[in-house]
C-alpha cells in the first residue's frame, strides 16, 4: 500500500515535471522567436545599428552597419572593443581620422549625456549622420544613416530657391542677400556699385522667334555678364529680361565705367541663336554705396530709377542715381493713378483737325486727337501721358474709348466725311482690337469705309504675323489703314511692301525744312511718287502757310492737315466746319 502511494505521489511529479518542461520549452520558443525577431528587425534597418557595453565592446551589431563600411563580420561582433573597430575602419579606408583621437573625442561629448551628432563624410564621396546615444546603465547606442541622396537633394533645393533655373544665376533674393552682406562690410574707403540692367529689343526677339529663341538669348546674355565680371563682382538675373550686377571693385578712379562700357560694348554684338542672328542692347542703371545709401532695398530701388531715366531717355546708355530721379518717380506715379481715375471717371474728350483735299480744297476728314480734363491740372495735351499710358498698358481701355468717341461722333457728321484714329503698338499685342473695332462700327452705325486707322512705323517693327494678321482683319472690315510719321523710322519702304496702305502721311518735319533744306523737298517728291505708283494717297502734316500749301500742291500731294487749315476743335465745332464748307460750296455752285 504504500508502494502504491509513493507511486502514485511519483506519477503526479513526473506529470508536474512534464509540465514544466512544457513550459519552460514554450519559453524558449517564445524566447527563440523573439530573437528571430529581432534580428530580423535590426537587420532590415536602414541605418547601421552598433550598441556598446561600459566597457566599450560591442554587444549587438547589425548587417547594415557591417555593408555601409566594407567591414568584416567576423572582426565586428560581440565583444568587438571600439578601439579595435575603428582600427579595422582605418584599414578599410572609411575612417580618415586617428583612431585614438575620435575615440577620445566621442567619449568626452557623450560625457555630457545627451545624444552626439556628426555627419561624416567617407573616401568615396558619401556622407553618413552618425547618432551615439548614451544609456542610463552605461554605455551606448550607435547608428549610422547614409544622408548623401538627401543631402543633395537638401542642396539643390536650396541652389534653386537661390538661383534662376534658365540660366543658373543667382535670382533676386540671392542678389538681394549679397548686397546686405556686401555692404556691411564695407571699409571706410571703398563703395560698391549696384547696377540694374534692362535688355532693349528683347521682346521683339520673343515675338519673332518665339519664347524657346527668347530663353537662349537669355542664356547666351548671362555668359557674356559673366565674362565682362572682375574679381569681386557678380551677376544675377532678376526676372525676365532684367540683369543686376554687384561690382565691388567701383572707386573714383572710372572703374566702374569702364566695367559700364564693356557691358554695353559686349551685349551690343550680334548673337546666334541657332542660325539666327539677333542684335540688341542694355540699359544700364547705377546706384553707389554708401553715396546713394546703405539700405540694400533702397540701393536696388535707386539703380532701377536710374535704369528708368535710361529707357526714357533713349535706352543703349547708362545713368548715375540721382536725388531728383526719386521726386519724378514719385509724379510719375501720381501721374499714374490720376491716369486711372480719369479713365473711371471719364475726364477724355476728343478733339479733332481737319485734313483737306489738295485739289478741291474740302475737308474730306477729321484726325481725332484726344485731351485729358483733370480736375486740378485742367488740360493735359496727349505729349504729357500717352508715353506713360503705352508703358503701363493704360492705352488699351483709352484706345478703346477713343474708337468708340470717334465712331459714334464720326457717324452725326454729313456727306463721306470720313475720322482717323490712331492706334499705339500696345494695342496690337492686345488681342481684342479687331472686335473692339467691330463693335464701335455696330453701336454707332458708322460704315467701315469711313474709319481710317493710322500706325506708326512702331508698330511694324514687332514684325510678326499676328501684327499682319491684325491689320489684314481689319482691311477685309473695309477699314482704310495708314502709315503715319514717314520716313522717321527706319526701314519704311520694306513695311510699304509688307502690307498694302491705304494711305502714307508724311511727317510734319519734312515740312518745317522745307525752305531751308533741299533734301526734305526730294524726299516729300520722292514719297508722292512712291505713294502714287504704289496706289496710296499721300497727306503732308504740318502746314503753316500759303507758301507750304502751294509747294505741296505742285509735288501732287492728295491731302494736307496742319494749322493753316485750322486748330484742333472740339467735337461740336465740327459741325461748324462742314456747314461752313457746304455754304462755299452752295455759294460757288
Amino acid at each position: 500500500m504504500a508502494s502504491g502511494h509513493y507511486a502514485k505521489r511519483l506519477r503526479g511529479a513526473n506529470t508536474r515535471l512534464d509540465q514544466t518542461l512544457i513550459a519552460l520549452s514554450a519559453v524558449n520558443n517564445q524566447m527563440l522567436t523573439h530573437n528571430i525577431r529581432f534580428d530580423t528587425a535590426i537587420n532590415n534597418m536602414v541605418q547601421g545599428l552598433v550598441m556598446f557595453d561600459a566597457a566599450e565592446r560591442i554587444v549587438v551589431c547589425n548587417s547594415r552597419y557591417i555593408e555601409m563600411y566594407g567591414l568584416s563580420a567576423d572582426i565586428v561582433k560581440p565583444g568587438c572593443t571600439l578601439g579595435e573597430l575603428l582600427r579595422h575602419r582605418v584599414e578599410t579606408g572609411h575612417l580618415q581620422r586617428d583612431p585614438q583621437e575620435y575615440r577620445a573625442q566621442l567619449l568626452n561629448e557623450m560625457a555630457r549625456g545627451e545624444p552626439v551628432v556628426w555627419i561624416v563624410g567617407t573616401a568615396d564621396g558619401r556622407e553618413i549622420l552618425i547618432t551615439s546615444k548614451p544609456m542610463r546603465a552605461g554605455g551606448w547606442i550607435t547608428t549610422h544613416e547614409d544622408v548623401t541622396e538627401r543631402r543633395r537633394a537638401d542642396a539643390r533645393i536650396a541652389h534653386m530657391a537661390l538661383h534662376d533655373a534658365l540660366t543658373n544665376l543667382p535670382n533676386r533674393l540671392f542678389f538681394r542677400q549679397e548686397v546686405e552682406k556686401r555692404v556691411a562690410h564695407l571699409g571706410c574707403d571703398q563703395i560698391l556699385a549696384v547696377l540694374c540692367l534692362d535688355l532693349d529689343n528683347f521682346k521683339e526677339v520673343n515675338d519673332t522667334l518665339g519664347h524657346p529663341f527668347g530663353d537662349k538669348l537669355l542664356c547666351q546674355v548671362g555668359e557674356r555678364l559673366r565674362g565682362c565680371l572682375g574679381e569681386g563682382d557678380s551677376v544675377a538675373r532678376l526676372g525676365g529680361d532684367e540683369f543686376a550686377i554687384l561690382h565691388g571693385r567701383a572707386a573714383p578712379d572710372g572703374n566702374a565705367s569702364a566695367l559700364l562700357q564693356r557691358i554695353i560694348k559686349v551685349i551690343a554684338a550680334p548673337f546666334d541663336l541657332d542660325g539666327h542672328q539677333v542684335v540688341i542692347g542694355v540699359s544700364i542703371g547705377v546706384s553707389v554705396a554708401p553715396a546713394d545709401g546703405v539700405d540694400p532695398d533702397q540701393l536696388i530701388k535707386n539703380a532701377d530709377m536710374a535704369l528708368y531715366r535710361v529707357k526714357v531717355e533713349g535706352r543703349g546708355k547708362y545713368r548715375l542715381f540721382e536725388p531728383e530721379m526719386d521726386a519724378r518717380l514719385q509724379a510719375r506715379r501720381a501721374l499714374e493713378m490720376d491716369l486711372r481715375k480719369a479713365i473711371v471717371s471719364g475726364e477724355f474728350e476728343l478733339c479733332y483737325q481737319p485734313l483737306v483735299n489738295l485739289e478741291s480744297e474740302e475737308i474730306s476728314s477729321f484726325e481725332a486727337l484726344i485731351r485729358w480734363n483733370h480736375p486740378e491740372r485742367g488740360v493735359v495735351m496727349p505729349d504729357e501721358f500717352v508715353a506713360l499710358a503705352e508703358e503701363t498698358a493704360l492705352i488699351v481701355p483709352i484706345g478703346e474709348w477713343v474708337v468708340r468717341r470717334a465712331c459714334a461722333e464720326a457717324a452725326t457728321w454729313p456727306g463721306e466725311v470720313r475720322v482717323a484714329v490712331n492706334l499705339s503698338p500696345v494695342q496690337f499685342r492686345s488681342p481684342g482690337l479687331v472686335e473692339t473695332v467691330v463693335s464701335a462700327l455696330a453701336r454707332s452705325g458708322l460704315a467701315s469705309e469711313r474709319l481710317q486707322l493710322e500706325i506708326t512705323e512702331s508698330v511694324m517693327l514687332l514684325n510678326t504675323q499676328s501684327t499682319l494678321d491684325t491689320l489684314h482683319r481689319l482691311r477685309a472690315l473695309g477699314v482704310r489703314i495708314s502709315m503715319d510719321d514717314f520716313g522717321t523710322g527706319y526701314s519704311s519702304l520694306s513695311y510699304l511692301r509688307s502690307f498694302p496702305f491705304d494711305k502714307i502721311k508724311i511727317d510734319r518735319s519734312f515740312v518745317r525744312d522745307l525752305a531751308s533744306n533741299k533734301e526734305s523737298r526730294a524726299i516729300i517728291r520722292a514719297v508722292v511718287k512712291l505713294g502714287l505708283r504704289l496706289g496710296m494717297s499721300t497727306t503732308v502734316e504740318g502746314i503753316e502757310t500759303q507758301e507750304e500749301l502751294d509747294h505741296m500742291k505742285r509735288e501732287g500731294c492728295t491731302e494736307g492737315q496742319g494749322f493753316y487749315f485750322s486748330m484742333p476743335c472740339p467735337a461740336k465745332e465740327v459741325r461748324a466746319l462742314l456747314a461752313k464748307q457746304a455754304s462755299k460750296d452752295k455759294a460757288v455752285a
